[in-house]
């Protein structure tokens, strides 16, 4: 897998993503979508379940996988491709912009253990992390504080037509 690495220019394209026609004017984004489950863990996401997050959250077409795994694949991936020595909830891997394609990685002990310390149903938290995660795939950054709060918002959007809370306000 590719690093996670994102150009920063001017306008990222997750703000261009923003600027475009609201969906309802355009034809919905084609997805295809494959949703792996390398370990066993409560609480896991059906397909049906991220099919519906990640159509949420994507304004263009895309080739996405979502693969859930342990805490020794997240913790590897994340030393090999970002030099973080932990597992992380996420990984964002992007493969191509136009149109999309990329992996996300979802580390299901770290979602769990996270849902539980803020609060937070597993489910909420997981589609959190799915739109947090798809949104990185169309070019949303949250690593400059003006881009974060572009993504922030547009995840709480998301999150809240969804029917999850806010998942930015203080659970616990």
């Amino acid at each position: 897998m590719p690093t996670n690495a994102t150009k920063k220019t001017k306008h990222s394209r997750g703000e261009a993503c923003l600027a475009r026609a609201p969906r309802a004017a355009r034809t919905p984004p084609k997805l295809s979508l494959a949703v792996q489950y390398a370990v066993e863990a409560a609480g896991l996401p059906t397909r049906a379940q991220v099919r519906k997050w990640t159509k949420a959250a994507l304004a263009v077409d895309a080739e996405i996988t979502v693969r859930f795994v342990d805490e020794a694949e997240g913790r590897s991936l994340n030393r090999d491709y970002r030099g973080k020595d932990y597992a992380t909830n996420v990984l964002s891997f992007i493969y191509s912009s136009t149109p999309v394609q990329g992996d996300l990685v979802i580390c299901a002990p770290v979602v769990e253990r996270e849902a539980q310390d803020q609060g937070k149903t597993i489910d909420a938290h997981y589609a959190h992390l799915i739109v947090h995660g798809v949104l990185h795939l169309q070019g949303f950054d949250h690593e400059i504080d003006a881009e974060a709060q572009v993504m922030e918002a547009r995840e709480t959007e998301i999150v809240i037509k969804l029917g999850y809370p806010d998942p930015y306000a203080d659970s616990v």
